[in-house]
């Protein structure tokens, strides 16, 4: 069955215009939302901790932050943006309390409300409108008269507009200039989780290590096996972003190609790919969720090792001496 997708013409400012929208936290989303709505002509109160860098940041884009009730009393709109792994304990002590019926609850992704860690309650919308790419691009594509493609799912429809506030939301922030496809906040949840955890994140950054210890232990040079291994991804993954494998593969010379189409299915197994069931069941049930909510509660101590043993990896150390040559590259080291 083909997506339900929305543009603007099926997305009016009308349900947001005149009314107050409230954002809560003012990172990686909250910044693109907050601006991209202003700039829509819509009034945005936003919420942030005072002293903290977002705080000073929501002042530099021009905004008076305040506090959770403040923001959030009169408007029609409140859309979550603070980290999955502190939203319940927020929305529980300062969302929560100041929730008045008619209200609409907005989150731009599924985590806490599919897996109940929040359960607002009745006579309130639930909805989400979650872009497809990251804050900063939400900004930059609006800027340039674009936008990214975003998703919309409506988990509580209290008023008999719900749906036409999401959509409002997703034309202010410039989703719908680009396309907003209808999901449902289990789809979008599981299915994010999955691509971070397998294939985005967790399969992409484990597969370019193995690539790299592989070529160094068998004793190639270590900025060699950078460039092969982790530089190179980007030129082929903007081949793929622009047309898909079919591209990426018309745009290789035929040896890369051949190689790719008969030694790919070499390291992606059968084994690997009942891994990623797996994986995917723990998602489903929840299990991955908890583990993340304990870890979180626990102090991040497994986090925080294998991150630490990540950054200093022998590929990150090389890489960090390597894009220093690259100044055309803008490199980012953290």
């Amino acid at each position: 069955m083909a997506a339900k997708i929305y543009y603007q013409k099926d997305a009016p400012l009308k349900p947001l215009k005149g009314k107050k929208v409230a954002v809560i936290g003012y990172g990686s989303q909250g910044h693109a939302h907050s601006q991209n709505l202003r700039d829509s002509g819509i009034k945005v109160a936003v919420a942030e901790l005072k002293g903290t860098d977002n705080y000073k940041l929501a002042q530099k884009s021009g905004f008076k932050p305040g506090d959770i009730k403040t923001a959030m009393k009169d408007a029609t709109l409140v859309i979550v943006t603070v980290p999955d792994e502190v939203q319940a304990k927020v929305y529980d002590s300062q969302i929560k309390p100041n929730l008045v019926k008619g209200q609409t609850l907005g989150f731009c992704h599924g985590f806490n409300i599919h897996f109940g860690y929040i359960k607002p309650p009745a006579g309130v919308n639930v909805v989400m409108i979650a872009p497809k790419g990251p804050g900063h691009l939400v900004r930059s594509e609006y800027e340039k008269g674009g936008g990214v493609p975003c998703l919309v799912a409506v988990k509580k429809d209290a008023t008999g507009t719900a749906k036409k506030i999401a959509l409002a939301w997703s034309n202010g922030i410039g989703g719908a200039r680009a396309g907003v496809i209808q999901t449902t906040f289990k789809e979008e949840t599981e299915t994010d989780l999955f691509g971070e955890q397998v294939v985005l994140c967790g399969g992409l950054t484990s597969l370019i290590k193995a690539g790299f210890e592989t070529l160094v232990k068998a004793g190639y040079q270590p900025e060699i096996a950078y460039f092969e291994c982790m530089h190179e991804v980007k030129l082929i993954v903007d081949l793929m972003y622009q047309g898909g494998m079919s591209y990426m593969r018309y745009s290789i010379s035929n040896t890369a190609e051949y190689g790719d189409l008969t030694r790919g299915k070499r390291i992606i197994t059968g084994k690997t790919k009942a891994e990623m069931k797996k994986i995917l069941s723990e998602i489903t049930s929840g299990k991955f969720a908890a583990e993340w909510v304990k870890e979180y509660k626990g102090g991040l101590k497994k986090f925080n090792k294998l991150y630490k043993d990540d950054y200093n990896h022998k590929i990150e150390r090389v890489g960090r001496k390597l894009r220093k040559m690259m100044k055309w590259i803008n490199a980012k080291e953290v």
